[in-house]
C-alpha cells in the first residue's frame, strides 16, 4: 500500500462554469481514515468518484504512491485500482445469497473452488454474519445489508476503501452500531479509508483524519481534535460543532485561545475604533453561574440528560450553553465563558 495523493485537482462539468471540485490538494496517508466532510453540493462525492475513477479531473492529478491514477489527459480503469467502494443504497444483487455477493468479486477476478470459499467465509467472519451466507439480501436488515457490502470490499483485499454517506439510511441505534463495525473494518483491513459525510458527529468518531470542504474548496484538514478546537476561519467554525461565532473586538497581540478574563473584557469594551474579531464558543465552555454576564433564554430544549439553551447576550448576539436544572423562556440567567477560539 501506499499514500493516495490528490495533486490540485479539479473537476468541472460545464465549460465556464463554477467548479464542482477546484483546486483541492490532499494527502492521505497509507493506512489513514479520512473523512470527507461538507453540505451537500460541497464537491466530496465528485472528489470520491474521481479518486474511484468514475470521474475524469478536469484538471490535477491523482496518485496512489509514485502510480498516476488520473490526470486530464488520462486514467487508470476502475477495476485496475485495486479500490473497493461501499454505496448508501448497498449494491447487493437481490438474486444472490449473501456469499455469492460476497464473493462476486472473486469470480470476476477467476478465484475459485476452496479459495474462494475461504475468503467468503473469513470476510464474512469479520463483520459477524457467517450465520447468514445463505439467505437473500431481502431477508436481511438495512445495518446487515451494509455488513454485507463492506464483507464484499474486505474479500478483495483492496488498497483503498471508498465509502459513499454508508450510514445514511439507518437510524440513529444501527448508525452507532455500525460505526463500531466500521472502526473495526479499518482496524482488520489496514485499508487506507476515504468517508464521505455531512454529518459531523460520523466524521468525528469514525476518522483519524478530516478534511472540510465548502463550495468545491478545501477548508482545512486536521485530526478530529484538531478541527473541533482549531478550525480555521467562520465557515469551519459554523459547520463543525454546535457552537456560536461571536463579533467581539480584536484581542491584542496574536492570541487565539481566549479565557474568561480576556472574553470579559472584550464583551465589556467600549473601544468603538478597535476592528471586530470572530470568536468561537462551544456550548461545553459555557457555564451557568452567578458570577458571569447577564444571558435572557430563548430557547430551551430537552435532550434527556441536559437542557440545551440559546441565550442572547446584552448586545444581543447569541450564545448557546448546556444546563442540567430546567429553565424557562424568558429567565434572565448569568454565564461564564471559560474557555474561546479567535477564528
Amino acid at each position: 500500500m501506499a499514500k493516495l495523493i490528490l495533486n490540485r485537482l479539479s473537476k468541472s462539468f460545464e465549460t465556464g462554469g463554477r467548479p464542482a471540485v477546484d483546486d483541492v490538494s490532499l494527502t492521505v496517508r497509507e493506512g489513514g481514515f479520512l473523512a470527507l466532510l461538507g453540505p451537500s453540493g460541497c464537491g466530496k462525492t465528485t472528489v470520491l468518484r474521481m479518486i474511484a475513477g468514475f470521474e475524469q479531473p478536469t484538471d490535477g492529478s491523482i496518485l496512489l504512491g509514485e502510480r498516476v491514477l488520473a490526470d486530464a489527459d488520462d486514467m487508470v480503469p476502475p477495476e485496475h485500482r485495486n479500490m473497493a467502494m461501499v454505496f448508501q443504497s448497498y449494491a447487493l444483487w437481490p438474486h444472490m445469497s449473501v456469499a455469492e455477493n460476497v464473493g462476486y468479486p472473486l469470480k470476476v477476478r477467476g478465484v475459485s473452488g476452496d479459495k474462494r470459499q475461504r475468503k467468503v467465509k473469513e470476510a464474512l467472519a469479520a463483520v459477524r454474519l457467517e450465520d447468514y451466507a445463505g439467505r437473500r439480501p431481502a431477508d436481511l436488515s438495512g445495518g446487515q445489508r451494509q455488513r454485507v457490502a463492506l464483507a464484499r470490499c474486505l474479500v478483495t483485499e483492496p488498497d483503498v476503501v471508498l465509502l459513499d454517506e454508508p450510514l445514511a439510511n439507518l437510524d440513529r441505534h444501527l448508525r452507532q452500531e455500525m460505526e463500531e463495525t466500521f472502526r473495526e473494518f479499518h482496524a482488520r483491513s489496514g485499508a487506507t479509508m476515504i468517508y464521505v459525510t455531512h454529518d459531523q458527529a460520523e466524521a468525528m468518531a469514525l476518522a483519524t483524519d478530516v478534511a472540510v470542504m465548502s463550495e468545491g474548496r478545501l477548508l482545512q484538514v486536521g485530526t478530529p481534535e484538531e478541527i473541533y478546537a482549531r478550525p480555521q476561519g467562520r465557515l469551519v467554525g459554523g459547520l463543525v460543532g454546535q457552537g456560536a461565532i461571536l463579533s467581539l473586538p480584536l484581542p491584542a497581540g496574536d492570541m487565539r485561545v481566549l479565557d474568561w478574563p480576556a472574553v470579559q473584557a472584550l464583551l465589556a469594551s467600549r473601544e468603538t475604533s478597535r476592528p471586530a474579531a470572530d470568536i468561537l464558543v462551544r456550548p461545553q465552555d459555557v457555564e451557568l453561574t452567578p458570577e458571569g454576564v447577564a444571558a435572557a433564554v430563548l430557547s430551551v430544549l430537552f435532550e434527556g440528560e441536559r437542557y440545551v439553551l440559546r441565550l442572547a447576550l446584552p448586545d444581543g448576539q447569541a450564545l448557546r450553553a448546556f444546563s442540567r436544572r430546567p429553565v424557562k423562556v424568558g429567565d434572565t440567567v448569568s454565564v461564564v465563558i471559560h474557555s474561546a477560539w479567535r477564528l
